[in-house]
């Protein structure tokens, strides 16, 4: 776990475009109703992470939680001896394409230990982002979904899901700075009408506005955990005029407030 962490850190210190993200804080962090957008792998590399709403998900320091697409859970990241920290990866539905398909139970979520050889998996897809074209991480993410499938995880594929239009629109949102599309512009892009926008989206039990504040406040959540920007600039980044209108809408999804998250992440 040490050679991953260094590499982990090196990484960071860069400005290079990360297809990963690293969340970690020294008090301890309670978020509500957190979207889980796409299948996602957790691995804790210090202190301990629960998870649902009684806590009866638990991943503690060297395990991993692979999460599927949810619409929301509760989360507490907790800090054992210096600090909590987790390195968080993102998968596509594509990502899973020559995975084989088993006669596994449907799961929503697995536990494992993060053993030697996923250690090293996860530290070339690390340091890869020094070399790899951006073209070449989809690649990089099959190499942790294979291997977590020849470590036993069987059930892997059924935290694919299905192509989801939702999923399509929320990378929508998330490529538009001002967050500015219009449901004529989206049924445009995915040549289909109004109508039947409205009755796919409601099959998926989802709206276009649900979809844009989950992609809003997803993406304040991403900022607050990862850079230092001013919450002024995040509200900002986030479409929202004012901070104290960011700071209303995030505390009422996620049961605290920006200044309370930022102060988990820094020490008294």
């Amino acid at each position: 776990m040490k050679n991953l962490l260094s590499s982990i850190n090196k990484v960071l210190d860069s400005d290079l475009e990360l297809p990963f993200s690293v969340y970690s804080s020294v008090h301890e962090q309670k978020l509500l109703n957190v979207p889980i957008v796409k299948p996602l792998l957790v691995i804790v590399l210090s202190g301990d992470k629960e998870l649902g709403k009684k806590n009866d998900m638990i991943c503690h320091s060297g395990e991993f939680i692979f999460l599927s697409d949810s619409p929301a859970i509760n989360m507490r990241n907790i800090p054992k001896d210096k600090s909590y920290l987790a390195l968080l990866i993102e998968f596509d539905y594509d990502d899973f394409a020559g995975i084989p398909i088993t006669d596994s139970d449907v799961v929503d979520f697995f536990i494992g230990s993060t053993t030697t050889s996923l250690q090293q998996c996860l530290q070339q897809f690390v340091e890869s982002v020094a070399w790899a074209p951006k073209t070449l991480w989809s690649a990089r993410k099959k190499e942790i979904l294979m291997l977590l499938y020849h470590l036993g995880h069987k059930g892997l594929m059924s935290m694919m899901g299905k192509p989801k239009l939702s999923h399509k629109i929320h990378d929508l949102f998330q490529g538009e700075e001002d967050y500015q599309i219009t449901t004529d512009q989206l049924c445009d892009h995915l040549a289909m009408s109004d109508s039947t926008l409205r009755r796919k989206l409601k099959l998926e039990g989802t709206s276009v506005q649900e979809i844009k504040d989950r992609a809003r406040m997803g993406l304040g959540l991403h900022l607050l955990q990862t850079t230092n920007l001013p919450i002024s600039l995040i509200a900002e980044k986030c479409a929202y005029q004012s901070q104290s209108r960011f700071t209303q809408r995030f505390k009422g999804h996620f049961g605290l407030t920006p200044t309370e998250l930022r102060n988990t992440k820094v020490t008294e």
